[in-house]
C-alpha cells in the first residue's frame, strides 16, 4: 500500500462576473413585465404575482455578493435569462474540457508534473455536458495523458468522492498519479426566474493532483490522512433533466428539469450530518477537532458553514479557520471546497491538520483529512 499526497491544485475562473445588483436588476425587470402581462389573471386570482428581489436579500440569505459565469449577457437578458453557450463541433474541445484543462495545467505546474507523470483522469462534477464519450477521456486527449479516465457524479460532493477514488487506485498501485478535475457550469441548470434560487450558482473549474508520496517533489504537499464518505437518499435537492425526458414530452421544459431544492429542509438536515461525519472521522483517526487548523468546506451557504463549524468547535470559527470564497464565486457545486483549499493553503505550517469537506444532493457528504508536509 502506497501513501498518497495531494501535490498540486489548480483553478479556472471565467472572465465574466455578475454582481448581486446586476442580477437583481435583470430579475426585477422580468418580474415587472410578467406581472404586467398577467395583470388580469392576477386580479382574478388565477395567477400568482411575482415578487421582486434585492441585493440585500441575496446577501443575507446566502452570503453571496457576486459570481463568475461563462456567459453574462444571456443571463442578464430579461427576455432570455439563460447563458448563451453555442454548441461546438465534435472536432473542438468541449466547454467542460476547456475549463478542466485550464485548471489542470495550473495543478500540474504546482505539482511539478507533466502529462507523462499522470496515469488517470477523473472528471468529478455535478453537471456533465454529455453522456459519452466521457469528458475525462477528452481531457486526457487535450492534455496528452496516457492511461485511463472516467466521469463520476455525486453532485456537490463529487470532488471529495473523486479524491477517494483516486487515493484507492494510487494506494493499490494501479496508478502513480491521478488528476481529479471538477469543471462546473452551474448556471446552465439554474432557473434564473426563481426568486429563491436564481442567485445561488456560479461557474468555475478546479483540479487536484494526487500521487504516491515517495514520488512527490512539490513544495505544496498534503498527506491524505484519511477519507470518509456518506450518502443517504433525499429529494430535497433534485434535477430531473436527462435523456429520458424526450420519452415523456409532457414534462419537457417543466421547472423540475432545472435545479430545485427545499432550502430550509436541506439546511436542517445537512448541517448536523456534516458536523457528525467530520467529528467521527477525526475521532477514528485519533484526532481532536481542536487539532484542525483549517476547514475547507463546501461553499453553498454562509450560514450553513458557520453552523457546521460551530457545532464542531463549540464556538464561532474565525475566517482563518474556515475561509470563504462563496462571496465572490457563489456556489460552484463540487468545485467550491477545492477553490477554498486552493486559495487558502500556502500559509499553513508543516504538520498542520486540515479538513476538506463537501456536501450536497443525494444527500452526499465527503470528508478528507489532510496534513501539510
Amino acid at each position: 500500500m502506497h501513501n498518497v499526497v495531494i501535490s498540486g491544485t489548480g483553478l479556472y475562473t471565467p472572465a465574466n462576473s455578475i454582481s448581486n445588483e446586476e442580477l437583481v436588476q435583470s430579475f426585477n425587470t422580468y418580474v415587472q413585465q410578467f406581472n404586467l402581462d398577467n395583470a388580469a389573471a392576477i386580479e382574478r386570482g388565477e395567477v400568482q404575482a411575482l415578487t421582486e428581489s434585492s441585493a440585500a436579500f441575496i446577501e443575507k440569505a446566502s452570503g453571496i455578493k457576486s459570481r463568475f459565469v461563462m456567459d453574462k449577457a444571456g443571463i442578464l437578458d430579461p427576455q432570455r435569462m439563460t447563458p448563451r453557450l453555442p454548441e461546438r463541433s465534435n472536432d473542438e474541445w468541449s466547454i467542460l474540457c476547456q475549463m478542466a484543462a485550464g485548471a489542470a495545467e495550473q495543478a500540474l505546474q504546482r505539482a511539478g508534473k507533466t502529462a507523462a507523470d499522470i496515469d488517470a483522469v477523473i472528471v468529478a462534477c455535478s453537471n456533465l455536458q454529455r453522456a459519452y464519450p466521457a469528458i475525462a477521456i477528452e481531457v486526457q486527449e487535450a492534455l496528452g495523458i496516457q492511461g485511463f479516465g472516467f466521469d463520476m457524479n455525486v453532485a456537490c460532493s463529487s470532488a471529495t468522492f473523486g479524491i477517494q477514488a483516486a487515493c484507492n487506485s494510487i494506494q493499490l498501485g494501479q496508478a502513480r498519479a491521478i488528476l481529479v478535475v471538477s469543471p462546473e457550469v452551474c448556471t446552465g441548470h439554474l432557473n434564473f426566474r426563481d426568486r429563491d434560487s436564481h442567485f445561488i450558482f456560479g461557474d468555475a473549474a478546479t483540479a487536484v493532483v494526487l500521487e504516491r508520496a515517495d514520488l512527490a517533489t512539490s513544495k505544496y504537499q498534503f498527506d491524505v490522512v484519511s477519507t470518509k464518505l456518506l450518502t443517504t437518499f433525499s429529494n430535497n435537492i433534485r434535477n430531473n433533466f436527462g435523456f429520458l425526458n424526450r420519452a415523456a414530452q409532457e414534462g419537457v421544459g417543466a421547472p423540475d428539469k432545472l435545479f430545485v431544492q427545499e432550502g430550509r429542509k436541506v439546511f436542517r438536515d445537512v448541517c448536523p450530518m456534516v458536523a457528525e461525519l467530520i467529528g467521527v472521522h477525526l475521532a477514528e483517526n485519533q484526532l481532536n477537532v481542536a487539532d484542525v487548523k483549517r476547514f475547507w468546506l463546501h461553499q453553498a451557504n454562509l450560514s450553513m458553514n458557520h453552523l457546521i463549524v460551530k457545532k464542531l468547535l463549540g464556538r464561532e470559527a474565525t475566517e482563518e479557520e474556515a475561509p470563504v470564497i462563496l462571496d465572490t464565486y457563489a456556489n460552484t457545486s463540487s468545485a467550491g471546497s477545492v477553490i477554498a483549499f486552493h486559495t487558502y493553503q500556502d500559509d499553513l505550517p508543516g504538520g498542520a491538520v486540515a479538513v476538506l469537506s463537501s456536501f450536497g444532493a443525494g444527500y452526499s457528504i465527503g470528508s478528507v483529512i489532510l496534513r501539510k508536509r
